[in-house]
């Protein structure tokens, strides 16, 4: 394996999420967005040539994230 394009990470409150990890990171996320085909939102961060993917359900119907 050469290099890790990006890894999603599921969160339950993203805007705390975005807090924590740019925090953590020492860096604001790059883009966030709606993405109501998926019924998630994300939030991306440039680590080197990486990223990582923040993604919060936005309804029961959402992949692999379930909303509690």
């Amino acid at each position: 394996m050469k290099k890790i394009e990006h890894i999603g990470i599921a969160v339950k409150d993203l805007k705390a999420a975005n807090k924590l990890y740019s925090k953590l990171l020492n860096t604001s996320p790059y883009k966030i967005e709606e993405v109501d085909s998926e019924n998630v939102n994300t939030s991306f961060f440039k680590i080197g040539e990486s990223k990582i993917e923040l993604l919060e359900g936005t309804s029961s119907d959402s992949p692999n994230i379930k909303i509690h």
